[in-house]
């Protein structure tokens, strides 16, 4: 098993195939591996909801 990276968190995920093949296409693309393209995504989802619906604040220990 690799190594912990400090402030990330593995996870498992089920992603439809068509859209996982398409967001590996892209990662290609764009010179990232496909789970820093699905990062990418998930952050861009992240900014966009904010910008919507305002910032998210975390409590400070979970």
């Amino acid at each position: 098993m690799p190594a912990a990276i400090p402030g990330r968190i593995a996870t498992q995920i089920r992603i439809n195939e068509e859209v996982y093949k398409k967001t590996k296409y892209i990662a290609k693309q764009e010179n990232r591996n496909t789970n820093s393209q699905i990062e990418y995504f998930v952050k861009l989802g992240v900014e966009a909801y904010e910008n919507e619906k305002g910032a998210i604040t975390l409590p400070e220990h979970e």
